[in-house]
């Protein structure tokens, strides 16, 4: 997994000082098979990105990291609403995480 979260980190850095993320930056909360739960958190500025969401698996490769890349940098900012529709769904979180990422 590790190559992988490298692989999504290539080429990133935190929006404040500019430091490129690295493996160090990533906090790994839960895994459940290929989902994995992480929190993201500058190593120099210590900026604290938020938690995210993600299905990894051994199959991913730099041009799969890519287009990841891309579909993130063309994905409109959230908005307010969004945030409170999360809120809504994984209050519930660690009892329920699973049920709310479809295979």
């Amino acid at each position: 997994m590790k190559k992988n979260i490298s692989l999504l980190l290539k080429n990133l850095c935190c929006s404040q000082c500019k430091s490129d993320f690295d493996e160090s930056s990533v906090k790994f909360i839960t895994q459940d098979g290929n989902y994995n739960v992480i929190h993201l958190t500058c190593q120099k500025c210590g900026k604290d990105f938020g938690t995210a969401f993600l299905k990894l698996t051994e199959k991913t490769s730099e041009n799969d990291a890519e287009i990841i890349l891309n579909d993130i940098r063309n994905t409109p900012p959230i908005s307010c609403d969004d945030v409170l529709d999360a809120h809504k769904q994984i209050k519930d979180f660690e009892k329920n995480w699973n049920k709310f990422i479809n295979d």
